[in-house]
């Protein structure tokens, strides 16, 4: 199973929506998909279920990420086995909830530890890695996609060291072109410690450890405000710099002086318009904007976004897993 996360630690760029739509276009062109909500404000979660579903899920409380970590939270036992829920034949989630940033304080103390081979400190850090395959397995999953918050704190580390690949979604701004600026560095020392530990402890432990890996597979450019399908001024001066901030930042690359024509686009997965008028109709039927029909409220011009919105999301799906080597 491949496992990609999508993450910017910069938020408000639309990531959740991205997590939400790529999991549901990944399994219907052929990619059996878990979602996992690995963010504690559970966007990712809320997205799929209504407030009465949500309200009944949170209470019952053994169907979420909470019941797969209490053990390890309470310092009772190791991880619980996760339980996916199913949202068709080719997609199910493992739900997010609000109790997971209590996680947070018990990743943190556990990751020095794991340097001396801590048995319980290398349980909690692999921990979200040994849910994801399990939830997997569990699926009949050949993908997980993970939401993560926008952060850069212990639950992010743990989250991301298990991800194979990582997308990143921007906004065409300055906030996204410095986040990236914070987030490469912070990767590859995450990378970088990671690898110690498993050079130390892999071979004298039985658990599951995550490989670390964290691939960079590229970027997309979300929420920029279009006319006649190309981006406003605005945006323009933004949208030029991104590539290089990229590939300095986060690939880690020493720009030549002279590059081919179009290498500078290489790392872009796609530049996705604003769907804005799509969202409040998605939101309110519970479904993908591309999904949407006339009883939705899709008729006229919005019908015709909603075809563009199938096509270009297709398209991203179809780019990430060539990236990917699906």
């Amino acid at each position: 199973m491949i496992t990609i996360a999508l993450f910017n630690n910069k938020g408000g760029v639309g990531k959740t929506t991205l997590a939400y739509h790529l999991a549901h276009m990944f399994s219907r062109i052929g990619y059996p998909t878990v979602a996992v909500d690995l963010d504690p404000q559970a966007n990712l979660t809320s997205a799929f279920f209504d407030e009465d579903d949500l309200e009944k899920l949170w209470a019952d409380n053994d169907q979420t990420i909470m019941a797969c970590i209490s053990p390890i939270l309470e310092g009772i036992g190791d991880i619980g086995p996760p339980k996916p829920l199913p949202i068709t034949d080719t997609l199910s989630l493992v739900a997010g909830d609000l109790g997971l940033s209590r996680f947070e304080d018990k990743l943190s103390e556990s990751w020095p530890k794991g340097y001396n081979g801590d048995v319980a400190a290398l349980r909690a850090t692999s921990a979200f890695h040994r849910i994801i395959v399990q939830a997997g397995d569990s699926a009949g999953a050949s993908l997980a996609i993970l939401d993560v918050g926008p952060n850069l704190g212990a639950i992010n580390r743990a989250a991301l060291l298990s991800a194979d690949f990582l997308v990143i979604p921007l906004a065409a701004d300055l906030f996204s072109l410095q986040g990236l600026k914070n987030l490469g560095p912070t990767l590859r020392d995450w990378r970088m410690q990671w690898m110690q530990v498993l050079a130390l402890v892999s071979k004298k432990t039985e658990i599951d450890l995550p490989k670390g890996r964290m691939d960079p597979a590229g970027y997309i450019v979300l929420q920029h405000a279009v006319r006649l399908d190309r981006p406003v001024r605005a945006y323009g001066k933004w949208l030029k710099r991104i590539p290089a901030v990229y590939r300095e930042a986060v690939l880690n690359e020493e720009l030549p002086v002279l590059e081919p024509a179009g290498s500078e686009n290489a790392n872009c997965l796609a530049t996705l318009r604003n769907y804005r008028s799509l969202m409040p109709m998605a939101q309110d039927a519970r479904k993908p904007m591309f999904d949407l029909r006339a009883a939705d409220g899709a008729i006229g011009s919005h019908a015709q976004l909603v075809q563009t919105c199938s096509t270009e999301f297709e398209k991203l799906a179809r780019s990430i897993a060539h990236k990917c080597h699906m």
